[in-house]
């Protein structure tokens, strides 16, 4: 049998959530039993402290340095209590989504990702089923196809996710690499400092409504990290008592907690020091110029979180329409035909024509879309909207319903909904807040082109 390469294996992984693609790959390659888990996957060797550390690396990012801006939409009281709600909301769900990583749960078969544990899991009992996603205004319909909606609801979901942080990243990069610049032009402005009031910043009613609905989307995208927990969970090693499950909820109860406590206390005391003038983002919002040095260094750790991260958050998405691609195109030259460069210090290079090609076009429309539209509060806002609901809240109950058997309208049940209705609201009003905050934004604004 001929091995397959390194990048066709994930490609096939990815696109079948099953483990035939890993069983295939070890039984070609590893000769010694000792290193294969029981599902023939190299073995795993991770606990529940570099879970923890993974879902915290995963967590924290560009999206801290919009919550002082958010937390003065809400003012003193409503903001934290809000960044805490979602922080349990997200840990609770978080819990549930533990215990989908085997299907039966703690001794079933392995989930590997997280379409594919919502295929194994809810896939096969709703081949009719059809969902309307508010959040994303897509119609999905499995119908008589075969393939689940929820499937397809997810995919679409994670995959539409996926392509807006990319966009997001971008647009914190840029802003990042142009700041020295802005301090330059701007460093001789006076800043207001305040220490904020309970209600939060004044501002007119319908000014006020857009900017809390957008403070909920800026919260939302803290916390958006639900779509890689199975891939972290898949890392851990089977415990001699217990289950990965159990593990990966430490980790996860560990990583919120260190998370929140860290969002607490950026976005209190970004809004302590900086009051009704919190900028929407903290390094390149000019809350404050000196000491130049500190700033300078604080975008070149962002700049490397954001190169680092753009390539983890986009390589799902590259594996999805390569994939694709070559399903439909099995034996095109342009698609298949690798070449080799070598580099000196490095190894030997792989690529096809179809591959170099595509992912340099999808970079350039990235980085277009993030010029255009360059409001890093109102990108972060409308991603965190589209993200939080389905992937966190709705997906993970409706997998727990279905596998802890959990009886219709029982109190459980009944709660359970309730909680991913209001959840729906909420990332509803903050995409509605997120758009509107782009649309004004644009009135006064010339793509391409630096206001200073």
């Amino acid at each position: 049998m001929a091995v397959k390469t390194g990048e066709a294996r994930d490609l096939e992984s990815l696109n079948k959530p099953d483990d035939s693609a890993h069983n295939a790959y070890n039984a070609t390659t590893l000769k010694d039993a000792d290193n294969l888990d029981e599902d023939g996957h190299i073995k795993r060797t991770g606990n529940w402290i570099t879970a923890s550390a993974h879902i915290v690396t995963a967590v924290i990012g560009s999206g801290v340095l919009s919550l002082a801006w958010a937390i003065a939409q809400m003012g003193w009281v409503a903001g934290p209590v809000i960044l805490f709600l979602f922080a349990a909301v997200t840990w609770y769900m978080s819990l549930l989504l533990a215990d989908a990583y085997r299907n039966p749960r703690d001794t079933g078969k392995r989930n590997y990702t997280y379409p594919g544990a919502v295929s194994a899991i809810l896939g096969k009992h709703l081949r009719r089923f059809k969902c309307l996603s508010a959040a994303s205004l897509f119609v999905i319909s499995g119908g008589s196809s075969g393939m689940s909606g929820y499937v397809w609801f997810c995919g679409i979901i994670q995959y539409l996710n996926l392509v807006g942080t990319g966009i997001g990243y971008t647009v914190t990069a840029g802003l990042s690499m142009t700041l020295p610049i802005e301090l330059v032009l701007v460093a001789h402005r006076e800043s207001g400092h305040s220490t904020g009031f309970a209600a939060g910043a004044t501002a007119t009613t319908a000014d006020k409504t857009w900017n809390v609905l957008n403070g909920l989307g800026s919260m939302a995208f803290a916390y958006s990290f639900s779509f890689v927990l199975v891939e972290i969970q898949d890392t851990i090693k089977k415990p001699k008592t217990g289950s990965e499950a159990g593990q990966m909820k430490k980790a996860t109860t560990l990583a919120i907690f260190i998370t929140t406590g860290f969002y607490m206390a950026v976005g209190t005391i970004g809004y302590g020091a900086f009051g009704d003038d919190a900028p929407t983002n903290l390094l390149t919002g000019f809350g404050f110029f000196n000491p130049y040095w500190l700033i300078d260094i604080a975008n070149v750790f962002i700049m490397v979180h954001l190169v680092g991260a753009y390539q983890v958050f986009t390589q799902p998405w590259y594996a999805f329409v390569e994939t694709t691609v070559y399903r439909y195109c099995p034996k095109n030259f342009f698609t298949h035909k690798e070449f080799v460069i070598r580099i000196p210090g490095i190894g030997a290079l792989r690529l096809t024509l179809f591959r170099l090609i595509w992912r340099t076009l999808y970079v350039c429309f990235t980085t277009v879309i993030a010029m255009l539209v360059p409001f890093f509060n109102d990108v972060v806002g409308l991603l965190g909207a589209l993200g939080f609901w389905p992937l966190t809240v709705f997906l993970p109950i409706q997998m727990h319903l279905k596998q802890a058997g959990v009886p219709r309208f029982g109190l459980k049940w009944c709660v359970l909904q309730c909680v991913s209705f209001i959840c729906l609201l909420v990332s509803l009003g903050a995409a509605v807040g997120s758009i509107a905050q782009i649309v004004l934004d644009t009135e006064d604004y010339t793509p391409f082109v630096t206001n200073y």
